[in-house]
């Protein structure tokens, strides 16, 4: 959530902050952000794509952001920096200041632990035994935190987030609305035609600076922990189950489903509605195409798809009934080969 936008910084004092080097009039005031088509008279904007280079001629900007090929494109006022498009969002975050909530705990919370005086906890929170809140923390209302739970200084939690008992949050968090951390892993062991449920004695520990979208749920360990690493970056409505380890600073984009006991490495991408068997493996720096089912580990870096390309549904039928034959068609090409491979040594 953010405030109201800032009264505006000229661009000497962005770049003495930020970085960049100026071009043109440094003293150039901007108060907010916009895209090259929609900016107008007091916006900066940006330019990372050579294929908006018409926006860029043509903007209503007061100012841009570009990279060093393009610093010479326009005359405007600019900072040239080589990511324009991280810088950008250091300058949104820079006239976008996050409006907190004032410290204090609302008269309608419960609390069952001592908490820092810098924290805000809002109406209709629960608060369990043996909690520890680090400094200026952010608990939104109708949230619901166990006994025994960690969250680290500065992170902030939108309303309606549950926490379980148990779980460890780093610092900086951000966990948006109706996330769950910590509900019980999808452990059950057969038993004559019955299943009986295996306890979920584990937690779930989550880095610093990590974000996590709405209506995403974290399940906790059945032995050892769930972990998330530092930095890592979860959009909405994602499923990571029980012991699943996902390294730092992975980003997993919406309706991704991990199965229990997933390891997935340093930097990974797991774009939206990937599907990630269990107990598998995902190397570091493996990005996975959206709606790709992925079915054995991943132990070499790079991008994977498992995803028949579209078609018209009567194409795409006449193909799957062909794919139910290949077996019978590869039996029949290895003969063919062998018959071949005889007549040629005959021959």
């Amino acid at each position: 959530m953010t405030g109201q936008a800032v009264k505006g910084l000229s661009l000497n004092e962005i770049a003495a902050r930020l970085g960049g080097e100026v071009l043109g009039d440094g003293e150039t005031v901007v108060c907010q952000v916009a895209s090259l088509a929609s900016a107008s008279a007091g916006q900066i904007s940006f330019l990372t794509n050579p294929k908006y280079r018409s926006q860029l001629a043509a903007t209503g900007a007061s100012a841009v952001i570009v990279p060093p090929a393009s610093a010479d494109l326009t005359a405007l006022p600019r900072i040239v920096v080589a990511n324009a498009y991280a810088y950008y969002a250091r300058v949104s975050a820079l006239l976008n200041p996050a409006s907190r909530p004032a410290a204090g705990i609302d008269v309608r919370a419960s609390s069952s632990s001592s908490l820092p005086a810098s924290c805000s906890i809002g109406p209709g929170v629960e608060i369990g035994h043996g909690v520890k809140l680090g400094d200026n923390v952010v608990i939104g209302a109708n949230c619901s935190i166990g006994d025994g739970v960690e969250i680290g200084a500065n992170s902030w939690l939108y309303p309606n987030v549950s926490v379980y008992a148990g779980c460890v949050i780093g610092e900086r968090a951000i966990i948006h609305s109706g996330t769950v951390i910590g509900a019980d892993g999808f452990g059950f062991a057969p038993d004559g035609g019955t299943w009986i449920k295996i306890p979920q004695i584990g937690a779930v520990r989550i880095g610093d600076d990590v974000e996590i979208g709405a209506n995403t749920t974290v399940d906790r360990g059945a032995l050892d922990d769930t972990i998330i690493g530092n930095g890592c970056k979860l959009d909405n409505q994602i499923q990571i189950g029980h012991n699943c380890i996902i390294g730092d600073h992975t980003l997993i984009a919406g309706c991704v489903g991990i199965a229990g006991s997933a390891r997935i490495g340093r930097n990974c991408i797991l774009l939206g509605a990937s599907m990630i068997l269990g107990h598998l493996e995902i190397c570091d720096g493996t990005t996975v195409s959206p709606g790709t089912m992925v079915m054995k580990s991943i132990r070499k870096p790079g991008q994977y798809t498992a995803l028949f390309p579209l078609q018209e549904h009567d194409q795409w039928l006449r193909n799957a009934a062909q794919i139910r034959h290949l077996e019978r068609l590869a039996e029949r090409v290895a003969k063919l080969e062998k018959l071949l491979e005889e007549n040629n040594l005959k021959g």
